[in-house]
């Protein structure tokens, strides 16, 4: 009898299916996969519909087609034969140029002005909230007209440019420098660089490690100034690399040679840098502030200075909270520079507008762009995401 009553309080309840949690679940994840898959194949359906009716061939053979239209600024050779592709491609790579550009000199900026907000300097201190406050709260695209249109476009024409040691030239169609010029033996210094690229990040693993094992701090400076710069100095001295300069010179109504830095490259990256470091300058501020007073305050009974104080003890810190919104900032100027196409500048969306207006590809060209803008915050993503976690490793 016994027996019988404990298998009856064991047995486990039958509840109908519709008052199952997990079935439940299940099945709300099987409507909602239903319900996307519908709107996607409307989509498509739809798409593909009408691009018949318009008797618009669908399809990426259009990148093979000859692209016809010239580009003001290209890292790989281009011209007007090349393809709508390689076209693309151009673009992207100028995308990349300045978006990479950008977030280097904004994190410059914004980690100044923001350790300058917290200066006990009074005039310090007001001129970097001066500078936050007015750049952040200017929409991005009335700073590039002004860059633009008031600074680079009204700079004299051409023969009454500003010279700097008749070698360097600006005037209302960009900056022109000398181009260098390498010999043969350029590959055996890139080569070298590269080894020293790699040799100091071994060798910073290995003081790292050292560190962490035994409390000894090597000297990682002159290590890396020598595998740096030594080592590709020695590579061009016993090669005997050629190294000339091409300079700019001005024919007729323009300068030939030379290195040209557009106006339209120069306002972006200009506009880019300077309203993202307000947004960076206030992360490195309360990323400061977050740290406890208590630790500068111990590293100044040990008898560090302020530098010190803030180099090897304030900042590293303050780094774990820095880093996660500081990679938003970063995507943030990756995405903004589509602006570009805005004051002119060949970025991928401008040059994938020319080739959506010759063309007539929509579909496939803002495929294209949305895949571009979704690796390269993907990328950005990891990268940052990787760093925060061996910045939060090493503050343990």
């Amino acid at each position: 009898m016994s027996v019988v009553s404990e298998r009856t309080r064991l047995r486990r309840p039958r509840v109908a299916f519709w008052n199952n949690p997990r079935v439940r679940g299940l099945l709300a994840q099987a409507l909602l996969l239903i319900v996307v898959g519908w709107f996607a194949w409307e989509i498509i359906d739809n798409t593909v519909t009408n691009l018949q009716q318009r008797r618009i061939a669908s399809g990426y053979r259009f990148l093979e087609s000859t692209a016809g239209f010239s580009i003001i600024q290209t890292l790989i050779p281009y011209s007007e034969v090349s393809s709508y592709g390689r076209a693309f491609i151009v673009g992207l790579l100028n995308t990349l140029l300045v978006a990479g550009l950008g977030i280097a000199v904004a994190t410059v900026i914004g980690f100044v002005v923001g350790i300058m907000r917290l200066s006990s300097n009074w005039l310090i201190s007001r001129i970097a909230a001066a500078y936050v406050e007015v750049i952040r709260n200017i929409p991005l695209l009335l700073q590039l007209f002004v860059w633009y249109r008031a600074v680079l476009k009204a700079m004299p024409a051409p023969r009454q440019s500003i010279a700097f040691g008749e070698i360097a030239f600006l005037n209302n169609r960009g900056l022109y420098l000398p181009y260098p010029v390498f010999g043969e033996g350029i590959a055996w210094v890139v080569a070298a660089l590269g080894v020293g690229i790699a040799g100091s990040i071994l060798y910073s693993a290995h003081a790292r490690r050292v560190q962490e094992e035994t409390g000894e701090q090597r000297r990682r400076l002159p290590v890396w100034l020598g595998l740096l710069i030594g080592l590709p100095l020695l590579a061009f001295l016993f090669t005997g690399t050629d190294v000339s300069f091409d300079y700019p010179a001005l024919q007729g109504f323009n300068f030939v040679g030379g290195l040209n830095v557009i106006p339209e490259f120069a306002a972006l990256f200009l506009g880019l840098s300077i309203y993202t470091a307000a947004f960076i300058a206030e992360i490195v501020r309360a990323g400061i502030q977050a740290v406890s007073r208590g630790q500068t305050e111990a590293a100044r009974a040990l008898g560090l200075h302020n530098g010190a104080t803030l180099r090897l003890v304030v900042v590293p810190q303050a780094m774990r909270v820095i880093i996660p919104p500081l990679a938003n900032q970063y995507l943030n100027l990756t995405k903004n520079s589509s602006l570009a196409v805005a004051i002119g500048y060949p970025d991928v969306v401008a040059t994938g507008g020319t080739i959506l207006n010759q063309t007539g590809q929509a579909v496939e060209v803002i495929s294209l762009w949305m895949a571009v803008y979704l690796s390269l915050s993907l990328l950005t993503s990891a990268l940052m995401n990787w760093f925060n976690a061996r910045m939060a490793y090493m503050g343990r």
